[in-house]
């Protein structure tokens, strides 16, 4: 047994970090942030000045431009061909730097027409006509993508739009990948509310899920925004995840708290996921309007932890794998360069103490629960592997190596009943491994998902909550979100364990 002699840590459990005194929170403003509406006489001359404009008959606006004052949304019970309508000339050459999959006959006038569509779609994401602040120097951003990640904390600098063609051409995505986030980000943005939150409980939206709540479905729809290199400054949807982030900060409680008012079983997956948003939002623009939110939010996190290292759905609760792996990541993404913010080591000590409690088989598989420590699952093994992975494990660590070639040996996407949580967790560990189990996952893994998106209808590029398991209790919107993250694998975490071959000092770099 190649893992004979090597056990799971069993050291003494780690001591809790000192409680540290909350900060100071924000004064309370009638208006807060630069998301509301300015003074009258602000609004009146804007009024004026769009009144002007149209008498100049300044017609030609872009869909971008409706979509900024857009305040409710309305879905059609009519089915519809998903995305825009895109026809090319016949002998229109199909160049982009984007990858081609293998298709019958690229010949066929209407596999043309479907990858003709991915294209516009895949182009379209990449682009903003009027961006609020200007990207930063691409040579930097090159250099930071082609250095890796610093230590074992996340990087986001492969979700600059200027690279993401590169990178998903280096790490296996294609033009079709990159076409199903297009249109899973519209449908997203298009089932947001009019005060700036998604909701689990719309059945419309979610299919009628079990599990309900502003909170969760909120923090759940931004993540692959961001992912995707999308801000409150820069992107086709930038006023869209504004008012997302603003309904996220405005219902934040003084001590952190992102639950907005939930105290069930989505609380602290809530708070965690929420706590994400609001760190990779300060991380990818620097606005200095985040930093005591994301700081309040970490600090919840740290004082909810239990003296066992583990977190469950109310803050002080023995803990769960599945609830500990947001958590984890909330803070691990914290400590992502150019944040300032402080998560206590002890803490994360503690958090590894609370997965050997789950681990079995010599700490290559893990369980929900302590108690189920002997019935690992697929799911809890590739979240608690990816935590490993940000707690310091090394790409050659005996146990990191076991777990993962159960992974991909009995649970490969083909072989297991499709479960977007497990997928979400196991293509960030095969992706930061890489290798031979990364090419096999990846293939699997990302034409499964291309293929189950819908294509027509209301609810064109989200995926069927029926599908999945766990995707009746958390609906479209959850399932939605889970999917384009996954797709997203190709830039939205650098690789831990290697460093991608990027030139650092490539010219012709386009927004």
């Amino acid at each position: 047994d190649e893992m004979a002699g090597t056990a799971a840590s069993t050291t003494a459990r780690p001591a809790r970090p000192a409680p540290r005194a909350p900060s100071a929170p924000a004064p309370l403003r009638e208006a807060p942030w630069y998301f509301q509406l300015g003074p009258a006489w602000i609004v009146s001359l804007l009024v004026h000045l769009l009144l002007i404009l149209l008498l100049a008959l300044i017609t030609f606006r872009s869909e971008e431009a409706w979509e900024s004052i857009t305040l409710s949304t309305f879905v059609s019970p009519e089915d519809t061909e998903g995305g825009v309508r895109f026809d090319l000339p016949e002998d229109r050459e199909l160049t982009d730097e984007l990858p081609v999959p293998d298709l019958p006959d690229l010949s066929d006038q209407e596999v043309r027409s479907v990858v003709a569509r991915a294209d516009q779609d895949a182009r379209e994401l990449l682009l903003d006509p009027s961006p609020d602040v200007p990207l930063p120097d691409v040579r930097e951003v090159r250099e930071r993508v082609a250095a890796g990640p610093t230590g074992n904390a996340p990087s986001f600098a492969g979700r600059d739009p200027r690279l993401r063609a590169e990178l998903v051409q280096r790490e296996g995505g294609t033009l079709l990948t990159e076409a199903a986030v297009a249109r899973g980000l519209r449908w997203l943005a298009e089932h947001q509310n009019r005060d700036g939150s998604w909701s689990l409980n719309d059945w419309e939206r979610s299919s009628n899920p079990t599990n309900t709540g502003d909170a969760a479905a909120t923090s759940l729809a931004l993540l692959p925004f961001l992912g995707a290199g999308q801000t409150h400054e820069y992107g086709l949807y930038k006023s869209k995840i504004a008012k997302g982030l603003q309904w996220l900060v405005r219902n934040q409680q003084r001590n952190g708290d992102l639950r907005a008012g939930i105290d069930d079983t989505r609380g602290m997956y809530a708070h965690g996921q929420g706590t994400i948003v609001l760190v990779e939002a300060l991380a990818m623009t620097g606005d200095e309007r985040f930093r005591d939110p994301a700081q309040r939010a970490v600090d919840f996190i740290v004082a909810a932890q239990h003296d066992e290292g583990g977190w469950r759905y109310r803050p002080g609760e023995s803990g769960d794998t599945s609830v500990l792996g947001w958590q984890l990541m909330a803070l691990q993404s914290a400590r992502a360069p150019g944040t300032g913010l402080r998560v206590p080591d002890d803490t994360l000590k503690l958090a590894g103490y609370y997965l050997d409690l789950c681990a079995s088989e010599n700490g290559a598989r893990y369980a929900y629960m302590p108690v189920q420590r002997p019935r690992p699952t697929p799911s809890m093994t590739a979240e608690a592997l990816l935590c490993r992975m940000y707690l310091g494990w090394t790409r050659d660590d005996p146990r990191l190596r076991s777990g993962i070639v159960w992974l991909e040996t009995e649970h490969p996407p083909q072989r297991t009943r499709e479960n977007l949580y497990y997928w979400y967790y196991a293509t960030q560990v095969f992706h930061h491994l890489g290798g031979p189990s990364w090419d096999h996952w990846n293939i699997e893994m990302r034409d499964q998902l291309v293929n189950a998106q819908v294509k027509t209808g209301k609810n064109a590029g989200s995926w069927d909550p029926e599908r999945y398991e766990f995707g009746p209790q958390g609906g479209r919107i959850f399932t939605t979100s889970l999917g384009v993250c996954i797709l997203e694998v190709y830039y939205r975490h650098l690789p831990l364990f290697k460093q991608l071959e990027i030139d650092a000092d490539s010219s012709g770099d386009r927004p």
